[in-house]
């Protein structure tokens, strides 16, 4: 019988798969996992969705990327320090919810703080909020990835 998962072993430890098929379609379906999380931030205002499930599905083909091919080769695709950066980028939340208190309304205000509220269900509606989904999403999905890889790491270590 023929043996279809091959795993590398080094320090008693089950690593990375050495399988062509499970490879191939990690490399052919992340781009577009990826895409589908975009799709989900950007029209999470108009659909169900929005920065979180979308930055969680993009954060869950990272690490798709780094059980298949490894640490170092997911690493590659998106380094530490780009995480670290748009991980650091939530704090234009904050910024942006401000800009309701700077024109006399309440935080996170919407029409008050002169966003155009556009056409409503179309892609350019909804004042900010899309800013925001794009902001949760790029901080859920660099989070996601960071701890996945910190957890990793450790375990490969000890």
């Amino acid at each position: 019988m023929q043996q279809f998962w091959r795993f590398s072993v080094s320090w008693g430890v089950e690593t990375i798969p050495e399988d062509l098929i499970i490879k191939t379609t990690a490399r052919l379906m992340t781009p577009f996992i990826q895409l589908f999380g975009a799709y989900i931030i950007l029209h999470g205002h108009i659909t169900p969705g929005g920065g979180f499930p979308g930055g969680a599905l993009i954060g869950a083909s990272m690490i798709l990327l780094a059980v298949v091919f490894g640490l170092s080769e997911g690493d590659k695709r998106i380094s530490h320090d780009t995480s670290i950066v748009l991980e650091s980028l939530a704090v234009f939340y904050i910024f942006i919810g401000f800009a309701g208190v700077l024109a006399g309304s309440l935080f996170l205000s919407n029409r008050a703080a002169g966003f155009s509220l556009g056409n409503p269900g179309s892609l350019v509606s909804a004042g900010m909020i899309p800013v925001l989904n794009i902001i949760i999403g790029l901080k859920v999905a660099s989070t996601g990835k960071t701890l996945f890889y910190s957890l990793a790491s450790r375990e490969v270590e000890e």
